[in-house]
């Protein structure tokens, strides 16, 4: 569902298009996989996932309008069942997140800057400390930053200090046609995974 008319909030988002790639091809072949997808927005990361055969995704976003968006959103994909959808503020929503988990993969894709809702700097350290505690053993987590002034350093450094279990993977790189004078002002989405469970020792 895209609103052309309407400037930055068209709902079609093709700098992101590797890191849907990458939760498509990352979910494929996968049974039972659980999915938490916050700051859902249109939800499209959801819609990738259950095409993958995800078996089920949490969507959650403050937003009724863009809940109601992601809603169609699957609507129009075919996508009747796996997904549940939260319009509540995360910050205010863990109980109900957890109910879902631990999950396989948890997707953080927030704004970089919204008054009310998240502001990178002072928040996302808020979700990195919840990392941990929402993902299986051996699953991924894949941080968005879409803020020029904030390098790669930002997130690496805050997980390194706040999710230190967490391991870093990679870098999904941006479409060549979103090429950026400096890496480090361009879209930022980068893979962590935990650790595997331990192995149970041998009598």
């Amino acid at each position: 569902r895209v609103h052309v008319l309407k400037g930055q909030n068209h709902g079609l988002f093709l700098d992101m298009a590797e890191g849907r790639r990458w939760v498509h091809k990352h979910v494929t072949g996968r049974a039972d996989f659980r999915v938490l997808n916050l700051f859902a927005y249109t939800c499209a990361f959801s819609v990738v996932a259950l095409q993958a055969g995800a078996k089920l995704v949490v969507n959650v976003d403050m937003g009724q309008g863009a809940i109601a968006t992601g809603q169609q959103n699957h609507r129009l994909n075919g996508l009747t069942t796996g997904a549940s959808f939260l319009p509540h503020d995360i910050f205010t929503t863990w109980g109900k997140i957890n109910r879902s988990g631990p999950y396989d993969l948890v997707i953080v894709d927030p704004p970089s800057y919204q008054k009310g809702s998240f502001i990178a700097t002072k928040d996302y350290a808020r979700l990195i400390r919840r990392l941990p505690d929402l993902l299986m053993h051996g699953g991924h987590a894949l941080l968005c930053l879409n803020a020029p002034e904030l390098g790669i350093d930002f997130l690496q450094d805050h997980m390194r200090e706040l999710a230190p279990e967490l391991v870093f993977v990679e870098r999904v790189a941006n479409p060549a046609a979103f090429a950026d004078v400096s890496n480090e002002r361009a879209l930022k989405v980068l893979v962590y995974r935990a650790a595997d469970a331990p192995l149970k020792p041998t009598i």
